[in-house]
């Protein structure tokens, strides 16, 4: 039965419309305007066009985060991805761990980025769930409140190699390197952080479990479904994405079915800085990749 996690007000989120301007050599964006809630923004993701892939100056609704994360399990890297129902595209993809950039991190999105890890991948062993750290930094552990975290082990996030062009918040370069493109369907400016996850070496009977924001009666609510547990793996091989798509659960891996699967649209063909598409077909995206 699906627990609740946590309920939250949709309200205290504020985040700022985007002037972005990039050409062949880079990016930058910079806040405008003023502050947008939740719905406000949704409002404004609304397609644009762009004539020219490389070279332009626009205004776009928000800026937002995914983090490409590999997991080291048994000997073998692993993308992590999760199922959304998007209610607000009326579709199910699997995707990249994501989320919106408020308006107090648009200058330091990783935060945001790191924040998305805590609050949709969650670690059991069985001792307890897991909480992370990126260097130093200890990341949130949201659902204390609900869920047993040890004190006894965490998982460690590293950044992996980043884009080859660089993007900046203003005047000030993004360290991370995350790969930039602007979503023309929804107006939006999307960094993609490369993420490596580094798990305590007791562990051994590990599950994988996604937990998801929905919009419920004016409220976001987060809730927790140990028998969907939405999350899945892509195995790597040396490095490249292979045809495979697995689920982790009490430490066994088993292979999940992709008939019908959609991706979400950080997997469809990107064009200069944009991405023009909502989603692709797993069956496409593997062409894509010649799997």
């Amino acid at each position: 039965m699906p627990r609740t996690l946590i309920r939250k007000d949709p309200g205290s989120f504020k985040t700022l419309q985007l002037f972005v301007e990039a050409s062949s050599e880079g990016l930058s964006y910079q806040g405008i305007g003023m502050p947008l809630n939740f719905t406000q923004m949704l409002e404004r993701r609304q397609p644009v066009t762009v004539s020219d892939c490389e070279h332009f100056a626009l205004e776009l609704a928000n800026l937002g985060v995914s983090v490409r994360l590999t997991l080291h399990w048994q000997g073998r890297d692993y993308w992590v991805l999760v199922r959304q129902r998007r209610a607000d595209r009326g579709d199910v993809v699997l995707k990249l761990i994501s989320g919106y950039v408020p308006t107090h991190e648009l200058n330091l999105p990783l935060l945001t980025a790191i924040q998305e890890v805590a609050e949709e991948c969650l670690l059991h062993s069985p001792q307890g769930w897991l909480s992370g750290r990126f260097g130093d930094t200890w990341l949130p552990t949201p659902y204390t409140a609900t869920l047993n975290y040890r004190d006894d082990a965490t998982f460690q996030l590293s950044p992996l190699s980043g884009a080859a062009r660089p993007v900046q918040a203003g005047k000030l370069p993004l360290l991370e390197r995350p790969r930039a493109y602007v979503h023309l369907p929804t107006a939006s400016l999307q960094l993609v952080y490369d993420l490596h996850l580094q798990l305590p070496k007791d562990i051994r009977q590990l599950s994988l479990h996604h937990v998801d924001e929905r919009l419920e009666q004016g409220q976001l609510v987060a809730r927790l479904d140990p028998r969907r547990p939405d999350l899945y793996l892509l195995p790597l091989e040396q490095g490249h994405p292979t045809a495979e798509l697995l689920t982790l659960s009490q430490g066994q891996l088993q292979p999940a079915s992709t008939r019908g699967l959609w991706l979400a649209e950080s997997f469809a063909p990107q064009q200069g800085w944009l991405v023009a598409d909502e989603r692709i077909r797993w069956k496409d995206w593997l062409a894509q990749q010649r799997l």
